[in-house]
């Protein structure tokens, strides 16, 4: 199947136009549709990930969330037309922390879900959707600082996804797997700032493995990064809020040989309200939107929920 022109640019034959007509396709589609967040990180992380429980501790969580976007950017413009684009991602995710050799380790298995709609194509593109499984991570965070008296934290993290997840080449970005290998790598800081304020600071580097089938051509990816902060506000020891900022770059495609110059350069700002109901059961919301778009879909809101069960 051959990859359809976007009617938004004008249909001519030359180099630039084809580079044009491939990369809007992506873009209509989203192209980063893992099941962390479209234009944030391959793994968006909220306030305190980077404060280890004790040896011996589980966690279970169950995230929901929920995306709307409308509006879609290329090189730092709006196009023209309408286009949308609506996730609906859920994840599953277990933890266990131990001790090896001094060191707390977390090894983990993340299992994502749910559905995309392209809901205001571009073009001829009919309006797709997809459901199913995505494609689980497995991995693992290794703190090499964990001093709770100084209220400093610091771990580096390594993960995998694997490509099990629900694929049809023929829908392209529109699916919740990706068909790939990836490989994603954090390094995590977290520090008091008083009594009543935290700081955590994440840096991310993903590499990308290929997706020889999509469109029945080949998609290519380089490397991507990805900043994240977390300015938190301790209520009481059960609850906190929360200010986080999310910065991603890189990650240019590749598709049949062909450059997309769609490297990603994405602001994104969330809040978070967070409490233990329980002693062992914590909820937490979130809220937040895009501020800024280089390239692809601009989030107009984002609703996340999480429920965390220690065990």
């Amino acid at each position: 199947m051959e990859i359809p022109t976007v009617t938004t640019f004008n249909p001519t034959t030359d180099n630039k136009t084809t580079r044009w007509s491939v990369k809007g396709i992506l873009i209509a589609g989203g192209l980063t549709l893992s099941i962390t967040t479209t234009h944030a990180a391959e793994i968006t992380t909220d306030p305190g990930d980077y404060v280890p429980l004790p040896a011996g501790s589980n966690l279970g969580l169950l995230y929901l969330q929920h995306a709307s976007r409308d509006s879609v950017y290329s090189n730092g413009d709006q196009l023209p037309g309408e286009a949308g684009l609506d996730t609906h991602i859920g994840l599953a995710r277990f933890i266990h922390y131990l001790d090896i050799g001094g060191y707390t380790v977390n090894p983990q298995v993340i299992l994502p879900f749910g559905k995309v709609d392209l809901t205001s194509p571009f073009g001829p593109l009919e309006p797709e959707s997809s459901t199913g499984i995505g494609d689980p991570m497995i991995g693992a965070t290794a703190w090499l600082v964990n001093n709770p008296d100084q209220q400093q934290w610091f771990g580096l993290s390594a993960f995998a996804s694997i490509p099990f997840g629900q694929y049809d080449s023929h829908k392209g970005p529109v699916n919740v797997g990706e068909n790939r290998w990836k490989g994603i790598f954090q390094a995590g800081y977290v520090t008091g700032l008083s009594d009543h304020f935290m700081l955590d600071l994440i840096g991310e580097y993903a590499v990308y493995g290929d997706n020889d089938d999509f469109f029945n051509t080949r998609l290519e990816q380089n490397d991507s990064q990805s900043l994240q902060a977390h300015l938190r506000y301790l209520i009481s020891p059960q609850t906190h809020v929360a200010l986080s900022y999310y910065h991603a770059f890189g990650g240019e495609t590749t598709v049949g040989g062909v450059d997309q110059d769609d490297a990603l350069n994405t602001n994104r700002w969330q809040a978070t309200f967070s409490t233990f109901v329980q002693p062992t059961l914590q909820l937490q919301a979130q809220y937040g939107q895009d501020i800024d778009v280089e390239n692809g879909f601009k989030e107009d809101q984002r609703f996340n929920l999480r429920l965390a069960k220690v065990f």
